[in-house]
């Protein structure tokens, strides 16, 4: 079995376009390096690691290299994606309502395709940003693999509905910021994870009440485990960031809304799931600069 080269491989699950085989990859990628780490399997968060990697795989000698990273970033067209769904701008992706089969389906595309892009952002974070301690590599790719457990889950849900992801229009906002923050790892924790990702905290039990009402107990289960899961991803976001910040010397209250502004960023609007974002580590300052009341 050949050495694992976490950022590398990272790159290669990145740029393929089969949903179901990204899936795996991160998931196998994960639990490749979870094995060859000795990482206890109480500290593995993911629903479902899938994959198993053999007992003797070990990292790759060199693989915090960097020459390859201007080849790698002049290559393949980034992430990879399947032809569908169609990506059409924010705007332009109908509003419809849970509570007929058709909207609920179409909601919970949308979740799925937010999942499959949540993937690529933690792929991405793997493999763009050298010079990182391990920890953080392990983190992310720990993300990955629960992003796509997430996304496995999300879509075995829609087929009972009748819909398959692609079936829908969707946006690719999420990848935009990932885009517009390729250069700058600071940027990227501070508005990828503790952002755009953090506004699942926010969104999702007024989504799972909705879906009470309409009677899918089995998409407010999925969603349980996906807030419970993404608690864990903003906190990850959170803490490199400022780790990020303090070993550059700088206040990363201060620091975020410039980076809102030089980034574009959107501005977050109430209602915050306090606790939740509490318990992904944001503090005090960060939460009422959030509530308008810095």
């Amino acid at each position: 079995m050949s050495p694992i080269d976490p950022r590398r491989q990272a790159l290669a699950a990145l740029c393929e376009p089969d949903p179901e085989r990204k899936a795996q990859a991160a998931l196998d990628l994960f639990a490749g390096v979870r094995q060859a780490l000795a990482i206890p399997e109480a500290d593995c968060t993911a629903s479902s690691l899938g994959g198993h990697a053999p007992a003797d795989v070990t990292l790759a000698p060199g693989w915090r290299d960097t020459d390859w990273l201007p080849a790698a970033q002049a290559g393949e067209p980034l992430p990879g994606r399947p032809a569908l769904p169609r990506l059409v701008p924010a705007k332009d992706v109908p509003s419809r309502s849970p509570f007929t089969l058709e909207g609920r389906a179409a909601l919970l595309h949308a979740i799925c395709h937010i999942e499959f892009n949540a993937i690529n952002l933690a792929l991405d974070a793997v493999w763009r940003f050298p010079g990182m301690p391990e920890a953080y590599y392990v983190d992310w790719l720990r993300v990955a693999a629960e992003e796509a457990s997430h996304f496995r889950l999300l879509r075995e849900h829609l087929a009972t509905l009748g819909c398959a992801y692609g079936d829908c229009l969707a946006h690719d906002g999420l990848w935009t910021m990932c885009a517009r923050t390729a250069d700058d790892i600071v940027a990227r924790m501070a508005l990828v994870p503790r952002t755009l990702e953090a506004r699942g905290l926010d969104a999702t039990p007024l989504i799972q009440d909705k879906l009470t009402r309409a009677g899918d107990a089995r998409a407010v289960e999925i969603l349980n485990v996906i807030l419970r899961d993404e608690v864990g991803h903003v906190a990850i976001g959170n803490r490199w960031y400022h780790h990020l910040c303090q070993a550059r010397g700088l206040d990363a209250v201060a620091l975020y809304p410039q980076l809102v502004k030089r980034h574009e960023a959107p501005r977050l609007r109430p209602p915050f799931n306090t606790a939740a974002r509490l318990a992904a580590g944001f503090t005090e300052a960060e939460l009422a600069y959030l509530a308008g009341d810095e």
